[in-house]
């Protein structure tokens, strides 16, 4: 099974990809705190649907360039919809 994640896209200015922000908590080592961390992706989006700010889904896929490994596979939430998150 090919991994999944959920994100915020940050930008979508280029055609057909989209960089969607990943945010995930993981637990420190020595302290047991837990961490926000973020990842930026840069994902294939064909039909130009999402936009900046909508909660999107997106699934690993074989390289499609350089830096574009991953797609979109649905939109969540609109930009509308979601309260905006400041990363």
């Amino acid at each position: 099974m090919r991994r999944r994640a959920q994100g915020i896209v940050k930008s979508d200015k280029m055609d057909k990809t989209i960089t969607v922000v990943v945010q995930r908590l993981q637990k420190h080592r020595r302290y047991g705190k837990y961490v926000r961390y973020n990842s930026s992706f840069a994902v294939h989006d064909a039909r130009n649907e999402a936009q900046e700010g909508d909660l999107v889904e997106i699934e690993e896929t074989r390289p499609i360039s350089k830096n574009k490994s991953w797609r979109l596979v649905s939109v969540k939430k609109r930009a509308a919809e979601t309260a905006r998150v400041e990363l």
